[in-house]
């Protein structure tokens, strides 16, 4: 998976997966795993296989992306086959391909599993034979298209090495693979067979034809035993319940299953709206009363009968949008939902963590009692598909927290995301609550953060504010109408005193939210279509028709920034959380992330189809976006959080690298500047010791060891243990270390035959590391040695160095004074400040009677009092200066 923006552009979103995809057009395939114990239901989704569990219909397996669309899906005990153009795969463990066939000169459009082999059958006619392991041809059968067009494929139970062929013309054909016989030749109905079906009993088919006929049929006998009709299309799939009651469901075209009582050979009931498209696939779980239907509307369901009738109800479903996506914005400040309106005219939520908290929030109604009453297929009451909405968390509890304009369509919804429905207010203007013109709709919708009021824009220049808890009206903006033209976009500032309007006629007028006055009117340069403000930090994203983008202030009413680049229309724009960014999808296929800082293009993709909407997770981890003809929302992950991403302007004539969109399955980063150089501003800054030579510097050391130098006796007898420490009575297995900050071992003691009994004096008084470099520092004047051995040291053991420096701690005058002046050296160069007030308030509590008799020392003391004073005076000023700055801007920003 490439990452967003190529090489180049360096890869700021990177593919994560895609969320809202569940079936396609294809028949789903029913498997059993013997040790698991368990049934398994494999669906085709695009170019992936999705394989969930019949227990929770939860997700369990993603395969690899293939190279196409899927168009046929079968299975065996071990193997899934799927097939795209003239080619077919075999995935192993839900998971890889293990095997390509290849020989087909056409469209392969039936799939069938026979023990080792498996056959396909294209649409020119042509059935071939593979062996799976060799991935060889076995046999290869060319049928006459005029005569026999292999329309449906079975292998009867029991009938060993033999398939039953069903053809567009009506005829079955029974083969024998292995022989490559024709062994018998069914006449048929004369109507198309589209599905063949095994009867729970032996020599036992159902026939599905394309007239909407179901024959069952004995083929040991050529013996028709039952015949049934539907009146909806021809049958798209066939099953049989194996748990004891006789009972055969057929699907149909338009998404009605009807259920068959075989003994009393009649209809038991209907289950009319299963899907709202045909019913592509649908199978009963062995031995029990589940049947598993999905369908090209994105939906699988898994229905149970154990209520009076015979009928089913939906035991757990997964579903999505079936019709593409037209809008989606993240709900809450979590970054786990996902609302997203589509064509289908359903509102829904999409969890970014777990489908099982996926919502569906319904379908836009305008009377849901009628509605419920007229079913699906007649429903007149359906609300135009939503073309905006807005929500807000704030009172989502107390009342509707969602408002949505419709295509079209005058009348304003409210949705509540707490009862998943839709709301009970329906917000339009009064004069037209008894006629609704057709001319006249909604343009444009928004919530207040406290979600009180919702606004509503009108294609007349209308602008009106209700309240979302009552559904009055509660004013509008301007005499009769805010805008000449008809609003393209309005906004509610975070503490509600402004909204924003934006007109068609390329003004953008500011008003009071409580009063309704007109404050400030901007003429544009073009006509907005589009606007989006980032609430926190007042700044409004204008997208134009003539495909420029403009930022503007709401604080200072003025355009701060300006961006072309687009080359078709703007479809949607969104902030990131710290209004850092502002990302923009259009008609070019393209999305682009513009550095609003900078004013620069800091990222740029393209993709195979264009983005309609896009949103970015409150939490900045996640840019969702919807494409045109797509039922799923793609997730992209924000590589500037777990990454090292370069920021930089990208080149006027970038050309932007082409991007697959993600799968369901959740990808693994790929670093995109592998084989790449790497470029300056990608190579990690290191910071040196000190910026500049006037600038005061700290070192980098913890505070432990200097902040309590002082407070080192008190510290002591603080943590003096109240007992003794016990000897071990095993002295334990580990190589002696010499006690200090950095671990070093002990050096092995000599043993002495003879040991002297005379104490060496100059062992007692052994000179340190620190004691040697400042020795040598009074000749030579360099200090960074001894220093640099001071800040490896610990509290107790720089305590011990400066004591040493004493002459009745074996040091000397001389040794002190050279302390001093690498104190000195310190507050020249103006670096490890706050070292050297330690170490300096620590020698002179150790040493101050010293000191005051010495005038060595005196002098080189009041030579540092100057020298510390200078450099105080001057950093109390500038504290003083950012103190006092500071206190004006709180006292001015109130």
């Amino acid at each position: 998976m490439a990452a967003g923006g190529g090489g180049g552009g360096g890869g700021l979103f990177a593919g994560f997966r895609a969320l809202g995809r569940y079936s396609g057009h294809v028949p789903h395939v029913l498997r059993y795993h013997g040790r698991h114990r368990e049934f398994y239901v494999a669906t085709a989704v695009g170019r992936s296989v999705h394989t969930y569990n019949v227990k929770k219909l939860g997700i369990v397996a993603v395969s690899n992306a293939l190279l196409q669309d899927i168009t046929c899906l079968a299975a065996d005990r071990m193997l899934i086959f799927a097939s795209y153009g003239d080619v077919f795969h075999a995935v192993a463990r839900n998971k890889e391909v293990v095997h390509t066939y290849k020989g087909h000169k056409a469209r392969i459009h039936l799939l069938q599993p026979f023990g080792d082999h498996v056959i396909s059958v294209d649409v020119a006619n042509v059935l071939i034979v593979w062996d799976i392991q060799s991935e060889e041809e076995y046999l290869q059968v060319v049928f006459d298209k005029a005569t026999f067009a292999v329309s449906a494929i079975l292998h009867p139970s029991t009938y060993l090495n033999k398939i039953l062929l069903g053809s567009e013309q009506g005829g079955l054909q029974l083969w024998n693979i292995r022989s490559n016989k024709l062994l018998y030749s069914f006449p048929g109905w004369g109507l198309g067979v589209t599905t063949l079906e095994q009867a729970p009993a032996v020599d036992v088919v159902a026939v599905g034809l394309v007239s909407g006929h179901i024959i069952v049929h004995n083929i040991k006998f050529d013996e028709t035993l039952m015949k049934f009709q539907q009146d909806w299309g021809p049958i798209t799939a066939i099953s049989f319940r194996t748990d004891g009651h006789p009972v055969m469901a057929a699907g149909s075209p338009v998404g009605h299953i009807a259920l068959w009582d075989l003994e009393e050979k009649k209809l038991i009931s209907q289950m009319r709206n299963a899907h709202s498209t045909a019913i592509a696939g649908m199978s009963f779980v062995p031995g029990e009363p589940l049947l598993i239907t999905n369908g090209a509307d994105n939906a699988i369901r898994v229905w149970i009968f154990d209520g009076p009738g015979g009928t089913g109800r939906v035991l757990r479903s997964r579903m999505g949008h079936s019709a593409p996506p037209t809008k989606i914005r993240y709900h809450g400040q979590n970054g786990e939902q996902i609302l997203s309106a589509g064509q289908d005219g359903t509102l829904q939520s999409f969890s970014t963590v777990h489908e099982r908290f996926n919502k569906s929030l319904g379908r836009g109604s305008i009377n849901k009692k009628k509605s419920k009453k007229k079913g699906l297929q007649h429903d007149t009451m359906a609300l135009p598909p939503i073309t905006a909405f807005a929500s807000e968390v704030a009172h989502q509890s107390d009342w509707d927290g969602i408002v949505a304009c419709h295509q079209g369509y005058i009348t304003c919804t409210t949705w509540n995301y707490q009862k998943t429905s839709m709301g009970i207010h329906k917000l339009r203007p009064e004069e037209f609550s008894k006629n609704k013109p057709v001319d006249i709709y909604a343009t444009a919708v928004d919530i207040t953060s406290c979600g009180n009021f919702a606004v509503i824009g009108m294609s007349t220049g209308r602008v009106d504010v209700y309240n979302m808890q009552s559904g009055l009206h509660r004013g509008c903006y301007g005499k009769e109408r805010a805008h000449e033209g008809s609003i393209r976009g309005l906004a509610v500032d975070g503490l509600n005193q402004l909204t924003i309007t934006a007109g068609s006629e390329g003004l953008i007028k500011f008003w009071k939210f409580k009063t309704k006055d007109l404050v400030h009117s901007t003429d544009l340069s073009s006509s907005p279509s589009g606007i989006l403000l980032h609430r926190d930090s007042g700044i409004l994203g204008i997208a134009f028709d003539d495909f420029s983008i403009s930022v503007f202030d709401i604080e200072t009413r003025k355009i701060v920034r300006k961006f072309s680049g687009h080359h078709g229309r703007i479809n949607d724009m969104t902030f990131s959380p710290d209004g850092r960014w502002l990302i923009t999808s259009s008609m070019d296929c393209t999305i682009k992330t513009w550095d609003l800082p900078s004013g620069c293009l800091i990222d740029c993709f393209l993709l195979d189809s264009a983005a309609v909407s896009l949103t970015m997770s409150p939490t900045g981890d996640f840019l969702a976006t919807a494409h045109v003809d797509d039922l799923g929302i793609y997730l992209w992950s924000n590589r500037s959080l777990y990454s090292l991403v370069s920021l930089r302007p990208l080149p006027a004539d970038y050309e932007p690298s082409m991007v697959i969109l993600p799968g369901t399955c959740p990808l693994e980063d790929v670093d995109v500047a592998e084989g790449e150089e790497t470029c300056d501003e990608m190579i990690e800054y290191d910071s040196p010791e000190q910026l500049g030579e006037q600038l005061v510097t700290l070192s980098s050391l913890p505070e432990s060891r200097w902040k309590n130098l002082l407070n080192l006796d008190i510290i002591k007898k603080k943590n003096k243990p109240r007992e003794p420490p016990k000897v071990p009575t095993s002295a334990p297995f580990f190589i002696p270390t010499v006690p200090g900050l950095i671990p070093r071992y002990a050096a092995p003691e000599q043993e002495n035959d003879a040991q002297s009994k005379v104490v060496n004096i100059g062992v007692l008084a052994q000179k340190s590391d620190f004691y040697i470099h400042l020795e040598e520092a009074l000749s030579t004047n360099k200090y960074a040695a001894p220093l640099n051995v001071l800040k490896d040291l610990g509290p107790s053991n720089i305590e011990i160095e400066l004591r040493s420096l004493a002459p009745e701690g074996g040091g000397s005058v001389e040794v002190m004074l050279s302390f001093l002046r690498m104190i000195g050296m310190m507050l020249n160069k103006k670096y490890n400040f706050e070292l050297a007030q330690a170490y300096l308030a620590l020698y002179l509590k150790l040493h101050l009677k010293i000191v005051s008799s010495e005038p060595s020392l005196l002098e080189e003391v009041s030579r540092l009092s100057t020298q510390l004073e200078e450099t105080w005076i001057h950093l109390r000023t500038l504290f003083n200066q950012s103190l006092c700055v500071l206190t004006y801007m709180k006292s001015a920003l109130l």
